[in-house]
């Protein structure tokens, strides 16, 4: 949802407008032109570019709570997937001169590259707390020619569909099947459904000795299955997870089966809906890479990374009967009890709202891969 012209235009005006007439005015940072999405804000002080590159913030407009953005570059290593997949970018401060050995271009060239619309020079600190106050909402930002009076902009920002309801895993997913192969040699082989998956997941597996058969968000229960898989995975994404009714089915197809199952973050919201539970609008989602979250199975309070605006409805007091048998919620998250993570007590099958794999991010939760691997190896013997 947005049209610009490449350039970068630091001395270009630029209006953020919010859909409950909140305006913010700074500069334009990155492409020239207008964008639309919603606002989320992300709390991580470093990671800018695995952010930007992250499928899962797909029509959403990044706000940066860290105050100087961009001072280390970009470089063609580090991106989550082969383009930015954020629809604004908004900062405060952005760097001047990048300055890094792993550097090859400026943060700002590269979003110009890549026709991203950004804003510098506001208030993020106020953006912020609005979000908190009022919740993530609809934004729009424009800049050069594309400002109007703000009467007119509010409108437009009025008239784009909201997050609730929006259908966009098969959007960002893959639309070919991949193999990611094991690092040194192979142990396992895992079938992972493309919901929006971040390259360094399917890289955690592999430096595991798994084989990775990357597939299509639309592929059938019949497709996972066809790679013989010891395991199956389901990614993280964007979009609403009461939208994603296909994903629902395969993973019930898994279930009965008794294949050992691991989800990430949209994941781990299809295996509440999958186990019979609800999900619900969070009011501003959790973003960064400083979240608290406790392992109720070890009592492990860990500090990892999140993206997250949907959350599942699971009762934290008690086990649950499901169609495929007990389960109960083994993460919470220590600021505000959200469900962070699910486990079957009869099956072969977990999930965590968070990123385990966590590029960028503390590394906390990177033993989840390892229980991934156990429940692959108790099926096994």
């Amino acid at each position: 949802m947005t049209t610009s012209t490449r350039g970068t235009g630091h001395r270009v005006p630029a209006v953020l407008v919010l859909e409950d007439g909140r305006v913010f005015r700074g500069r334009a940072y990155g492409a020239v032109g207008e964008t639309f999405g919603e606002a989320v804000f992300s709390t991580g002080m470093t990671g800018y570019q695995e952010t930007l590159t992250d499928p899962s913030y797909h029509r959403q407009v990044v706000v940066m709570t860290a105050p100087h953005v961009g001072n280390t570059g970009v470089n063609d290593e580090d991106p989550e997937s082969k383009r930015i997949w954020v629809s604004g970018y908004v900062v405060r401060d952005p760097a001047r001169v990048p300055s890094s050995w792993r550097s090859v271009r400026s943060l700002d060239e590269e979003l110009a590259a890549q026709n991203v619309v950004g804003i510098s020079g506001i208030d993020t600190r106020a953006l912020t707390r609005h979000l908190r106050e009022r919740g993530a909402m609809r934004v729009g930002i424009f800049s050069g020619d594309a400002i109007a009076d703000d009467a007119a902009l509010l409108a437009r920002v009025q008239q784009v569909p909201e997050m609730v309801g929006a259908d966009l895993s098969a959007e960002v997913a893959t639309e070919e099947a991949y193999v990611v192969p094991a690092i040194g040699e192979k142990k396992y082989t895992v079938a992972a459904i493309d919901l929006g998956i971040k390259g360094m997941t399917p890289h955690r597996m592999a430096e595991r000795g798994i084989e990775v058969h990357v597939l299509p968000a639309t592929a059938t229960v019949e497709d996972v299955f066809a790679v013989a898989p010891d395991g199956v995975f389901f990614s993280n994404g964007p979009g609403d997870p009461a939208t994603a009714d296909h994903p629902v089915s395969v993973m019930r197809g898994v279930l009965e089966r008794g294949t050992p199952l691991f989800g990430i973050c949209f994941g781990n919201q299809i295996l509440g809906r999958a186990l019979g539970f609800g999900t619900y609008k969070l009011k501003y989602g959790h973003r960064g890479i400083n979240q608290p979250v406790q392992d109720r199975t070890t009592g492990k309070v860990e500090v990892t990374a999140h993206n997250h605006g949907f959350a599942v409805d699971a009762p934290t007091d008690r086990v649950s009967d499901t169609p495929f048998g007990r389960a109960e919620v083994s993460h919470v998250c220590l600021n505000d009890n959200v469900v962070e993570g699910l486990q079957l007590l009869d099956r072969p099958a977990f999930s965590v709202q968070y990123h385990p794999e966590a590029a960028a991010g503390p590394h906390d939760a990177a033993y989840l891969f390892d229980r991934f691997v156990s429940l692959m190896e108790g099926q096994r013997a």
